[in-house]
Formats: C-alpha cells, sequence, structure tokens
C-alpha cells in the first residue's frame, strides 16, 4: 500500500498545528511545522525575524527541513502522514515577499510530491499574533491567496477545510482521504 503523504497548509493562525496536534493525540504520524523553531533559533542569534531579513537563508533552512520531514516520513511503516506544511508553501511565501528564488523550489516540490493538500482559509475569530507569527489578519489572507496559487500552480487538488471545532475539522479531513 503506497502511504498517504498528507499536508494541513493555509495562511498563519488558521489552526493548521492546533490540527496537527489533535492528529497526534489519535495517534496518527505527523510531521510538525519547523520555521517555528528556525525563527526561535535566530532570535536566540539575535535576529528577531529571520524571514524579513534573509528570505533566501530562511527559505534555505525551510526547503532542507522539509525535505528530511519528508524523507523520514516515507521510512515510517504507516499508512498516512499528516505534515504541518509542505515544500511548495516554501515559494508561495516566497511570491507572497515578492522574492526572486532558484528554480531549486519549484523542482523539489515536484520530486518531493504529497497525495493530498488541505487548506486551512484565514479566519478572524481565532487569530492570533505571538513571538513567532508577527503577520496581520489582512496579511494573512495575502498569505492564503499565494498558497493557493502555488499549490494550484504544482498541480495539486485543494481541498479547502471548513471552519467548525477542531473534531469537526479533523473528521472532515479523514473523511476526505
Amino acid at each position: 500500500m503506497k502511504q498517504k503523504k498528507i499536508v494541513i497548509t493555509g495562511g498563519p493562525g488558521t489552526g493548521k498545528s492546533t490540527i496537527i496536534e489533535h492528529l497526534i493525540e489519535m495517534e496518527f504520524t505527523c510531521m510538525p511545522e519547523i520555521s517555528r523553531n528556525i525563527t526561535k533559533e535566530a532570535q536566540l542569534s539575535g535576529i528577531d525575524q529571520l524571514f524579513l531579513k534573509d528570505p533566501l537563508l530562511f527559505s534555505k533552512l525551510l526547503l532542507e527541513g522539509r525535505i528530511l520531514q519528508y524523507k523520514t516520513a516515507a521510512s515510517q511503516a504507516t499508512d498516512k502522514v499528516f505534515f504541518d506544511r509542505g515544500i511548495p508553501d516554501i515559494h508561495g511565501y516566497m511570491d507572497y515577499l515578492g522574492a526572486k528564488y532558484p528554480e531549486i523550489y519549484t523542482q523539489k516540490s515536484n520530486e518531493f510530491r504529497y497525495s493530498h493538500v488541505f487548506m486551512m482559509p484565514p479566519w478572524k475569530e481565532i487569530y492570533k499574533t505571538d513571538n513567532e507569527r508577527y503577520e496581520t489578519y489582512e496579511q494573512s489572507l495575502s498569505i492564503y491567496n499565494y498558497l493557493i496559487d502555488g499549490y494550484t500552480k504544482m498541480n495539486y487538488h485543494i481541498i479547502r477545510v471548513p471552519e467548525g471545532s477542531i473534531t469537526d475539522r479533523v473528521n472532515f479531513i479523514l473523511n476526505s482521504l
């Protein structure tokens, strides 16, 4: 049986990590978001927002980490692995910034394909900022559109997850597989 690699993505503050945490509680194999760790490490070295200061370095670190997650997932003896963001998120964010980036990002997005992409639309009632999430709600809306565009350009079928309780959203995802 071929392993399903399932991306949960969307703009900042849409509930992705909460969904992943719930799936972990249900004992599904999940790959957590790594951008927060990269941001925290940069902050420890005195760089407040590495993504804004050096988007190419930040994106390079993300690409390396997400490829490692993909390879780690492939070695797991499970039929489903959920990812908190996928490789195409990287160029979606770079497009949002208007940054030029090497073709390697889209090449790697084509090389490491996911079976399902679930998009979490912006939801104002649950949106919050914190030390690693600096974007406003309006910026989250814009990023969401760039992510839709990025995954669409990579020929993915995007499944939009409706608003609702965590249980309802997780059930929607599981029932859509």
